[in-house]
């Protein structure tokens, strides 16, 4: 059976990855660097952090997908992969603490095997973890498993897999379904694929990431990822080998193709970085980018069989890199369902 994959981000690829270890024929349909919000993201596998009060089912959903992430790791076959294996939650003022116990209290009475992962820690223990943190910190929380990998290099090393097992990549851009020939189709275009199937609950929210380079001059990164809470603002720091991954701004733009980086959302994460680690303003802005979010009303991806031959799996919002390995599985049962 042939199956075309019309999209060539991290759901996309990864789907494409476990239908062909299936013994399906795959070709995938890429429209570029600039249609993938995989390529602007930071790569966090944060399901602790996705735990918001009235998004019970994509805590969920994430918990589970959290636990897949090993093995697709194992099949990839890449240590540099991973970014981080931690994650620090760390409040600027008082009420930003308040906020971070309000979210660890939904945490912990959630999931008994998530929250146990979870332990508060003062000021003192923050520092002694990230000694290159402010000093104004008022304490936190750690997340003991909370990943993040390294998106460009998990895109590659998808790339790589695919290539190994004989799948096709088409650089182009699918305007129209019908023009797909193929036994069925994964349609996991993002943001285009409502734009492909109409009707589909998904809508686009814009965001800024920035990447900074460190220097010869400049304080290591960090070890964990940090995730900030300052004046009542979310900001978070992910390690790279040679720099930080800043982010992430969101919100709705007026222009359903608007990639184009506002400056308010880039000095506000400057501004918010660099008060968390203030070594940060030594480093170099290497890259500022902006993509857009395939967004759904409750936060659940839509991954379903719309008719014989089309499966989609988009809407994944701020959570398509954690949430890939799980996707993969339920696409697979919908293909041979």
């Amino acid at each position: 059976m042939n199956l075309a994959v019309v999209g060539g981000g991290v759901i996309g690829l990864t789907c494409a990855l476990r239908a062909a270890d299936a013994g399906w024929r795959v070709t995938v349909f890429d429209a570029g660097v600039s249609r993938r919000a995989s390529d602007v993201a930071a790569g966090m596998l944060g399901s602790l952090g996705e735990g918001h009060p009235g998004e019970e089912a994509l805590l969920e959903l994430s918990a589970a997908s959290v636990r897949l992430w090993p093995e697709l790791l194992r099949r990839l076959d890449d240590p540099d992969i991973v970014a981080a294996r931690d994650s620090l939650f760390v409040a600027f003022t008082a009420a930003d603490m308040k906020y971070l116990h309000q979210l660890a209290r939904f945490v912990w009475s959630s999931d008994d095997e998530v929250a146990s992962r979870l332990t508060e820690v003062s000021a003192t223990q923050v520092r002694a973890k990230e000694p290159m943190l402010s000093g104004r910190l008022q304490g936190g929380y750690q997340a003991r498993g909370e990943m993040a990998v390294d998106n460009r290099r998990l895109l590659s090393a998808l790339r790589r897999a695919l290539a190994d097992v004989g799948v096709e990549f088409i650089d182009a851009r699918v305007t129209d379904l019908a023009d797909v020939r193929a036994d069925r189709i994964l349609l996991a275009a993002g943001v285009d694929a409502a734009r492909l199937w109409p009707g589909l609950r998904i809508y686009e929210a814009k965001g800024e990431v920035l990447r900074l380079g460190r220097t010869r001059w400049s304080v290591a990164p960090p070890r964990h990822v940090i995730r900030g809470r300052i004046d009542n603002r979310n900001v978070y720091l992910v390690p790279r080998g040679d720099g930080v991954v800043v982010g992430a701004t969101q919100y709705e733009s007026a222009d359903p193709d608007d990639r184009t980086p506002q400056v308010g959302g880039v000095a506000d994460l400057l501004s918010d970085a660099c008060e968390i680690m203030p070594g940060l303003r030594t480093y170099d802005l290497t890259e500022v980018g902006a993509g857009l979010r395939p967004m759904t009303d409750d936060g659940v991806p839509v991954v379903e069989r719309v008719d014989d031959r089309v499966v989609v799996a988009a809407g994944h919002g701020r959570n398509g890199i954690l949430l890939a390995p799980h996707t993969a599985d339920r696409v697979a049962e919908l293909l041979t369902s």
